[in-house]
């Protein structure tokens, strides 16, 4: 089956009742569709997708998983809505000579303050509007902040969670995230390859046996990429005060190439030891990081 919407219920569903499912990403399966798309034509690139000795498949999630992933969807959707929620107050307010910060912080300090000046050249009826839309904005805070506890619920239930944040820059966000994309971690035959299906591996432009590397492909779970980035960021920042191979890796790293480049590196080996830990059911080892 093609991996689309419904996939995973379904692959359940016939599991059950006797049958092996493999599900197969669309993306494989489009070279082989001949001519117009229509059901028989996409049927048939399937059975020949699914012939090719290299080709690849995706796991079939959980329903555990589902719920989790839905958890994190959620919370980027919602995210979202109030990234644009306070665009457009900055928006707003701007038609009347207020500037508000960029942090959301201070914006949600300022916010009040607007509200209760009564020579800041806001109208009547334009604080009425403003009203409501802090109204609407407090309502996705409190929102965003019920999924995080929900998340770090699940982080301290979920024993792979408890185990993946053992690694450096891993918290219940990255180790939730982690245990959704890799399950059981057996559809990857080694933790490049996991890296790869992330975008953190360099793309290639080689031919005639010059290689030739370029930046990362970014293909993949855009989500968890940029998770796995903020967390070799973060972990980063305090590599200094940390003596373990990783982190003196990681320095060493950072001092011989850009900063970014650093990140991305120690985003790919968290990738790759996560891989690990949860295809072998092992903990985090320290003195086997930076090898």
């Amino acid at each position: 089956m093609k991996s689309c919407g419904g996939a995973h219920h379904w692959a359940r569903q016939l599991e059950a009742r006797g049958f092996r499912v493999r599900l197969i990403a669309p993306q494989f399966v489009k070279p082989y569709v001949k001519s117009n798309k229509n059901d028989a034509n996409d049927a048939e690139a399937i059975c020949e997708a699914m012939s090719r000795p290299s080709m690849r498949f995706v796991a079939i999630k959980t329903v555990e998983q589902q719920d989790i992933q839905a958890t994190h969807r959620i919370r980027a959707g919602l995210i979202e809505q109030r990234t644009a929620k306070a665009n457009q107050i900055r928006g707003l307010v701007a038609e009347y000579g207020l500037i508000a910060p960029k942090e959301l912080l201070m914006l949600r300090r300022a916010i009040p303050c607007w509200l209760e000046q009564a020579d800041n050249g806001l109208t009547v009826r334009l604080r009425r509007l403003l009203a409501g839309l802090w109204g609407d904005f407090r309502t996705l805070d409190q929102r965003v902040s019920e999924l995080d506890d929900e998340i770090s619920l699940i982080a301290t239930n979920e024993p792979a969670a408890v185990r993946l944040q053992q690694l450096r820059g891993v918290g219940p966000m990255i180790a939730t995230a982690l245990v959704v994309a890799l399950g059981d971690a057996r559809q990857f035959a080694n933790g490049r390859q996991f890296a790869a299906s992330l975008g953190l591996t360099p793309r290639q432009h080689s031919s005639g046996g010059k290689d030739r590397l370029l930046g990362i492909s970014k293909r993949g779970d855009a989500y968890l990429r940029t998770l796995l980035v903020h967390g070799a960021r973060a972990a980063l920042r305090t590599a200094s005060s940390i003596e373990d191979p990783l982190s003196r890796w990681a320095i060493r790293l950072a001092e011989r190439s850009h900063p970014n480049v650093a990140a991305i590196a120690l985003a790919n080996k968290m990738a790759s030891m996560a891989w690990a830990m949860l295809r072998n059911g092992t903990h985090y080892q320290a003195e086997r990081a930076a090898a």
